[in-house]
């Protein structure tokens, strides 16, 4: 199956591919603005995920575009990707010792039909104690950037453990949850294409 995924991370293309998907990239360009103060995660990560797709869908009028947003949650704050080296570390601080939400928003857009399902999905992690050493050799080798939360179960940070649900959502893309989608709607990718 052909997908357009509209992001450019790396991450979500290498679980694309290995599940034998092939994939275009067109990143959506959409801003991701910081909340201001509490929100709720799914709702925040669901309306991105559907704007990025509406937006490669806009601009393309066809094809099956996949879009994703994946941001942490604790204490009702989002912790999405850290813009320098000094809020990383504020990041880190805050999750240490701590059990964090996982969310992913996913949107499947249909271009050519202006039709569309989506979904989030939920995975715990659980984030120990650091000595500083640690924490300054993670945020030396600059495995925090462009991550939410500030790591990345990938890059097997010994310091993050997934506790409850799906691995592949905390990279950042839930494979399964994207599998049940393509199931539950398969006139999103069985439509014949203009």
């Amino acid at each position: 199956m052909r997908l357009i995924l509209a992001s450019a991370s790396p991450r979500r293309r290498q679980l694309l591919e290995e599940a034998g998907f092939a994939i275009e990239v067109d990143p959506s360009g959409v801003e991701e603005p910081e909340p201001d103060g509490p929100v709720d995660a799914a709702s925040y990560v669901a309306e991105l995920a559907w704007r990025k797709a509406h937006a490669v869908a806009s601009r393309r009028g066809s094809g099956l575009i996949l879009a994703a947003d994946t941001t942490c949650a604790l204490d009702g704050l989002l912790l999405n990707k850290p813009v320098d080296r000094d809020h990383a570390e504020r990041m880190l601080l805050a999750q240490e010792g701590r059990e964090v939400a996982i969310l992913t928003g996913l949107c499947l857009y249909r271009a050519d039909l202006l039709e569309w399902a989506g979904a989030v999905e939920t995975s715990i992690v659980h984030v120990r104690r650091m000595t500083d050493a640690e924490r300054l050799a993670h945020l030396d080798s600059g495995r925090w950037e462009g991550k939410a939360g500030a790591y990345g179960v990938q890059d097997d940070d010994p310091f993050v453990t997934v506790v409850s649900g799906s691995w592949s959502n905390v990279v950042g893309l839930p494979m399964e949850r994207l599998e049940q989608l393509l199931r539950d709607h398969p006139t999103l990718s069985d439509a014949p294409r203009r």
